[in-house]
């Protein structure tokens, strides 16, 4: 055996047999097995697509051209490792645009570009392309009307004059448009019936001649509108007017309240000196108090009191 062991052939024999096995082992393990750390190497290498919506930017003159048509938003389809994709779309580091810096007033075709995207991942945009058009800048000054349907107010409700804050407003856009201008209003949405003051935040519409609405921008946006309602009130005289008496009696009628309060629209009320009630005495025949009702004029919401109380006295006529 020592000879064995000291023959050169036999060693090399040995060392080819060992170094066999180990590269068999060693494949083994990489076929055979997965480490724990593969799983996630495999993750963040693996393709993967995804969408998202991202702003549409407009690189342009601001101060010199206004451009409508655009949508305000387009669509990025990325794709590229799972890792890379995924963190672009939690930061959204990039950006879209369209670069009209050198384009001409009028209406355009124009390419979405993208800028900022890791040069590792593909991608492509829809709309590849967006129609726009560039038109000269114009601002003006213009004051804020009211609008609101009168017949939602209660009747016998008093209308007041209508104000907003603030009073004129700055409207800037396409030249085009902002010729085109007839108004600026604001439109009171009432309830019906409604028996109080309107005041509240309101949107702003801008308008040409044909109550069309016209594509500007409004600063600001929103007013304060408010639209005061309220009742008048007036206190009158009583007049107590009997009927159906008998000949043969003697009627003294007297009122509790010889005066009553009014409430309604403040030119109804100026129009009233007194209140008439009918006193019906039939079927009266001795002394008595009653409560009648009061037949309110046109435009006269309430009375207060409601009602009014009698005294009704009878006497023979002979007496």
């Amino acid at each position: 055996m020592k000879d064995l062991w000291s023959k050169h052939w036999f060693l090399r024999i040995i060392s080819l047999l060992c170094a066999i096995l180990l590269v068999v082992y060693i494949d083994s393990t990489q076929t055979g097995f997965v480490t724990q750390g593969e799983p996630k190497k495999t993750r963040q290498t693996a393709s993967e697509t995804q969408t998202i919506s991202v702003p549409l930017q407009v690189s342009v003159n601001t101060d010199k051209y206004y451009v409508v048509g655009y949508p305000e938003k387009v669509k990025i389809t990325l794709e590229g490792s799972n890792a890379l994709v995924t963190s672009t779309v939690n930061t959204q580091s990039f950006r879209a645009y369209i670069d009209l810096t050198h384009k001409k007033t009028g209406k355009q075709t124009v390419k979405v570009q993208v800028t900022g995207l890791n040069k590792q991942l593909s991608y492509t945009i829809s709309p590849a392309t967006v129609n726009v058009d560039i038109e000269r800048r114009k601002s003006r000054t213009i004051p804020v009307q009211i609008e609101y349907n009168k017949n939602a107010v209660a009747n016998g409700y008093n209308i007041g004059t209508a104000s907003v804050d603030p009073q004129e407003v700055e409207v800037t856009g396409a030249r085009g448009e902002v010729d085109q201008i007839d108004q600026i209003v604001a439109k009171l949405t009432l309830p019906n019936g409604m028996n109080r003051t309107y005041e509240r935040q309101v949107m702003l519409v801008a308008e040409d001649k044909k109550g069309r609405q016209l594509n500007v921008v409004i600063n600001p946006a929103t007013v304060r509108a408010r639209l005061p309602v309220s009742l008048s009130h007036k206190t009158v005289k009583l007049n107590l007017k009997p009927k159906n008496e008998k000949s043969d009696k003697v009627y003294s009628v007297t009122a509790k309240n010889s005066q009553i309060t009014l409430y309604g629209k403040k030119e109804t009320l100026a129009k009233i000196k007194q209140l008439n009630v009918d006193i019906d005495l039939k079927g009266i025949d001795s002394s008595t108090v009653r409560n009648y009702p009061l037949v309110l004029p046109k435009d006269v919401v309430r009375a207060d009191p409601s009602g009014v109380q009698i005294s009704i006295k009878v006497k023979s006529a002979s007496n």
